[in-house]
């Protein structure tokens, strides 16, 4: 993520990305922050900016908020019923009628598949970063400049055509930036989900500077052997189980992660098990299948793989799955099991009590509060759907606050 802020004496706003990010916001003797800002929400999905935005405590509003998907768009509305909202694409939208909306400050998450590092990484040459490029081509030529900008986007994003082009334009308009690589742990420590961000901040204030010395980091939980305090991590415990097809490396974060007490449990983010969650268990075929591929938590871990918008569809790699018989150790359910027949692996499997996170536990971990809600006709899968585009709240509120303080 990052954001950006105008030079003195130019025009200039900040941007903010997914996971990788740019931000900018006008130095000490430039424009002074407006009593109420005027907002305007780019690729605004279900509104994980606005409700970032409302957690930050800025003193601002959404005069727009655009986005083509119609299910996404019922559950904006539904969640901030005063909001305009453009259900039209970026691209459809003129210069005029953005001049028209006066705005001070732009919240963009745009698609992340042209940059992720499981897709095809089409970047520029990917027709959904199209409306992308056309947000560049128009900043620069806007009667007034926005003061701040912040984008969010994938990791990958950090190494594209599509960031060189953001930067570049950047310079045009006078913004100053910086760019960072972060995992919601490294703000906020008490979230456990792992998906990592790229924050592209402006360094305009010391704070701030302090901010990109500690967050950069954060680069070093990218290597499986070291440690947060960079040492050399410990060998797992005597008598650890190497189960599934994970590697040893693997087993070893994973041992840190969920014993690092900064860090709250799984358990905090949970919905009270009740008959309803008979739905969320995994299928006999499903056990079957991918008991192998599958990343199991239990309530008193610290961490989760990202959720994807395949999640509850598709088991592969598309997020963790949670282990609600806790008393059932993984050791005893996995050790020979594939030398056993079919009925007997299912028997043993079904013993941990497997199910997928609830929507509202996903919701929870992306920081979205209890009284954000989706309307009664979108179905549970639809709901992962939406989910799995979406982003930190607590992560984003933050660099707001940051970028406004």
């Amino acid at each position: 993520m990052g954001r950006w802020e105008r030079k003195s004496g130019g025009t200039g706003g900040r941007c903010s990305e997914r996971q990788p990010g740019v931000s900018a916001r006008a130095p000490a003797g430039g424009c002074r922050r407006m009593a109420a800002l005027r907002v305007l929400e780019l690729y605004s999905g279900i509104g994980g900016m606005h409700q970032a935005l409302k957690e930050s405590y800025a003193s601002a509003e959404v005069v727009a908020a655009v986005d083509v998907n119609t299910l996404a768009n019922e559950v904006y509305k539904h969640n901030f019923p005063s909001t305009p909202l453009w259900a039209k694409t970026i691209e459809g939208i003129t210069l005029k009628e953005f001049d028209r909306l006066s705005f001070d400050m732009i919240l963009m998450s745009p698609p992340c598949q042209p940059f992720t590092r499981i897709g095809l990484q089409g970047d520029v040459s990917d027709p959904r970063t199209k409306s992308f490029l056309y947000i560049l081509d128009i900043l620069p030529r806007l009667q007034k400049l926005p003061k701040y900008l912040l984008l969010e986007n994938v990791k990958g994003f950090e190494s594209s055509s599509a960031r060189n082009e953001l930067l570049r334009t950047l310079e045009i308009c006078g913004f100053k930036y910086q760019e960072f690589l972060l995992s919601p742990t490294c703000i906020l420590t008490r979230f456990p989900d792992q998906d990592l961000e790229d924050l592209f901040t402006d360094k305009v204030a010391d704070k701030v500077g302090e901010a990109s010395s500690s967050l950069s980091s954060e680069e070093k939980y990218l290597d499986p052997n070291i440690g947060p305090d960079g040492s050399s991590k410990k060998r797992l415990p005597k008598g650890a189980f190497l189960f599934k097809l994970e590697t040893v490396e693997e087993m070893e974060r994973k041992h840190d992660q969920d014993n690092d007490s900064s860090i709250q449990m799984l358990k905090d983010f949970l919905e009270e098990e009740n008959e309803e969650m008979s739905q969320y268990f995994l299928p006999p075929k499903s056990l079957l299948r991918y008991a192998f591929l599958l990343d199991i938590v239990k309530p008193t871990c610290r961490r989760s793989t990202c959720f994807t918008k395949g999640y509850g569809h598709y088991v592969e790699g598309t997020g963790s799955v949670l282990q609600t018989a806790v008393n059932v150790q993984l050791e005893s359910v996995f050790k020979h099991i594939e030398e056993l027949p079919e009925e007997e692996k299912l028997i043993r499997l079904s013993a941990l009590k497997l199910r997928y996170f609830t929507p509202r536990e996903i919701a929870n971990l992306h920081g979205f509060p209890l009284e954000f809600g989706f309307p009664d006709k979108v179905t549970i899968k639809q709901c992962y759907r939406l989910l799995g585009n979406s982003l930190n709240v607590h992560v984003v509120a933050k660099l707001i606050s940051v970028l406004l303080g």
